[in-house]
């Protein structure tokens, strides 16, 4: 790591479209994936395992390594350090997502999730909330659309009428309507979503997996190349990093090989 703490990037700072997915049991290990992956990526994805445990102290950690970049209009060790995605997926009523995002806009995230099925009311709560408790660039509220872990028979199970496709469109719709910046869909949707929601919509696709990769819980899945030429600004990309043998290697290659592919050069 050079002096001042940052972990030293790839050549000319450019980042791999990638948020990848802290999904760690503790922040001990958080801290050495970060440090494995933080100078080739654009972001770092924090969710509900680790946050559960750990809670605000893991993003704390992070940061104090230099591993994420302090929140806009505050110095920190690591200003070109990755953005924190917080992938809460807050769904409840309005009032609650609202006071649930209040509590977390302090830790300065990039992102932050919420179920886009949680309504009109309740995305509009999590915005304005963001929007109030932002001193700089307001967060961007990401609504989930259709989790990648759910086939057709998933969806008619839980009353959701699919297909997929159209499920999420509807969801898509909605949601940007209701003020939401960001998008979560599977690569499956991101083109048909991308030309429907336009180019301010920032859209991010969950389920991506190396080429002949393991699908593990995820079923609608497309490699990173894919997900990004059809559209997708920000990949979400977990375990076929972390349970790489050489998580820095993996994130390096990414870095090297996806930033001509990316309509976004930096998501920090």
């Amino acid at each position: 790591m050079p002096a001042g703490g940052a972990p030293a990037g790839p050549p000319h700072g450019r980042r791999a479209p990638v948020a990848v997915a802290l999904d760690a049991p503790d922040t001990a290990t958080a801290l050495r994936w970060g440090r494995a992956v933080a100078p080739h990526v654009a972001v770092l994805k924090v969710g509900m395992e680790l946050f559960y445990r750990e809670g605000p102290a893991v993003v704390a950690a992070l940061r104090a390594e230099g591993l994420l970049a302090a929140p806009e209009g505050r110095t920190g060790p690591a200003p070109a350090a990755p953005g924190l995605f917080l992938d809460l997926k807050l769904h409840d009523i309005p009032a609650t997502v609202a006071g649930g995002v209040r509590s977390v806009a302090g830790l300065g995230p990039r992102f932050l999730t919420v179920h886009a099925a949680g309504g009109r009311a309740m995305i509009r709560a999590a915005v304005e909330e963001a929007a109030a408790a932002s001193t700089g660039t307001p967060i961007a509220i990401a609504a989930v659309t259709v989790l990648t872990s759910l086939g057709e028979a998933d969806l008619a199970a839980v009353g959701l009428a699919g297909p997929a496709l159209d499920a999420a469109r509807r969801l898509a719709a909605l949601a940007v309507e209701a003020g939401a910046t960001a998008l979560v869909a599977s690569p499956w949707e991101a083109e048909v979503l991308r030309n429907e929601v336009g180019k301010n919509v920032t859209l991010i696709t969950p389920g991506v997996r190396s080429k002949g990769g393991e699908r593990a819980d995820q079923t609608r899945v497309a490699t990173a190349e894919e997900a990004l030429a059809a559209g997708a600004d920000l990949v979400v990309m977990g375990r076929p990093i972390t349970a790489a043998a050489d998580p820095a290697a993996v994130a390096a290659r990414l870095a090297a090989t996806l930033n001509g592919v990316s309509r976004v050069a930096d998501l920090r």
